[in-house]
């Protein structure tokens, strides 16, 4: 599937807001029978274009309230220093994403913790599994938007 046609940018937008509705549901909001959604679905997770479904929990209620940016430059650039930050960023579970910049800034990590001392730990085991040299945090004050939601 290398086109997307209407109907499967519509199931695809639906999914997003709910991917719990029944395909009934789904199938009426786009005009399509529930097995026709369901073969449409099918063909977008063969494709590879629904990676995965999932659902979206509330970090505060969970206890981890602070949401903070990790700006990290370094020295090191040689591949083996890449895999060995690769391996010790994906084993950590308060780190929700990593990003390899442009410009002056090399990553910038965004995670969850509880408070600061969660965040004084995070760095505490990151600078532990792997040398950095230069890191800074920024901490959100207020979420204005925060989406999984492409735009399609």
């Amino acid at each position: 599937m290398t086109t997307l046609d209407e109907i499967d940018r519509r199931i695809l937008t639906e999914l997003q807001r709910d991917a719990a509705q029944s395909l009934e549901a789904l199938g009426a909001a786009v005009n399509l029978s529930r097995n026709a959604c369901w073969r449409r679905i099918r063909a977008l997770e063969k494709a590879g274009i629904i990676k995965s479904r999932v659902t979206l929990l509330d970090a505060a209620k969970l206890g981890l309230g602070l949401s903070v940016f990790i700006q990290v430059r370094t020295n090191a650039h040689a591949p083996d220093w890449l895999e060995q930050f690769s391996k010790a960023t994906r084993s950590m579970p308060e780190i929700l994403g990593v990003y390899r910049m442009t410009g002056d800034l090399d990553y910038l990590i965004r995670a969850r913790v509880a408070d600061m001392a969660g965040y004084d730990q995070l760095y505490q085991d990151l600078i532990r599994k792997v040398p950095l040299s230069d890191v800074s945090a920024s901490f959100v004050m207020e979420e204005i938007k925060e989406t999984t939601q492409l735009p399609l």
